[in-house]
């Protein structure tokens, strides 16, 4: 009777160890539990801005990683994302084209590793190259110049009523998130800076 009930005991303590020391699950990457998606990421702390181009902690093993492991259908996914046919998704763009508004700004294209969703939450942009495969996703970003934004059209005369304003466009991007144990990547809506519009008013008469 006291032998039976020792090894029942010792059954259990190994099922419990097994469970929560499955090294199939930790090489995954995952964390499980609660996660603020509102949290500003370092990248983004001293910017101000809602998407980051630098990020050092950017988890680039962990994308490459989750990548290999469902390659088809993210395959498929990032082949859904080249064909949305947006004219600001310029991936595989070499040069900037010289362009001139009636409001000053910068133009980029860059990829962003990290920005602000539709429903306002940070999230992980997949961006990822090495030797072997290229997963990128760049964009055309142009923003006013903070000097001259919310302030007169410098082109235009004096006696019209202007205003610089910056313009934003959506775009569907690959985000990966690494506490998503089933499938990480998923495509959403960022919101990013697109162009630095003149806006005309009325007529001022002196």
């Amino acid at each position: 009777m006291v032998l039976t009930l020792s090894v029942k005991v010792v059954l259990v303590v190994l099922v419990i160890s097994t469970a929560n020391g499955d090294p199939k699950y930790q090489d995954k990457g995952h964390k499980p539990g609660n996660h603020d998606y509102n949290a500003v990421p370092s990248c983004a702390k001293k910017t101000n801005e809602n998407f980051c181009l630098e990020d050092n902690e950017y988890p680039d093993y962990e994308v490459k990683k989750a990548i290999e492991e469902h390659f088809a259908k993210f395959d498929q996914l990032y082949a859904d994302v080249l064909d949305q046919g947006t004219i600001d998704s310029v991936d595989g763009l070499k040069t900037i084209k010289e362009e001139t508004y009636l409001c000053p700004s910068d133009t980029i294209y860059g990829r962003p590793l990290r920005a602000i969703n539709s429903e306002g939450k940070w999230r992980i942009i997949v961006n990822y190259e090495d030797n072997y495969s290229k997963y990128t996703q760049t964009i055309r970003i142009e923003q006013c110049r903070p000097q001259f934004e919310g302030g007169p059209c410098p082109k235009i005369p004096a006696c019209y009523e202007t205003r610089c304003l910056q313009k934003s466009v959506y775009h569907r991007m690959i985000a990966y998130d690494p506490y998503e144990y089933k499938f990480p990547f998923f495509i959403e809506s960022f919101k990013l800076p697109a162009s630095c519009a003149c806006y005309q008013g009325g007529f001022e008469s002196y």
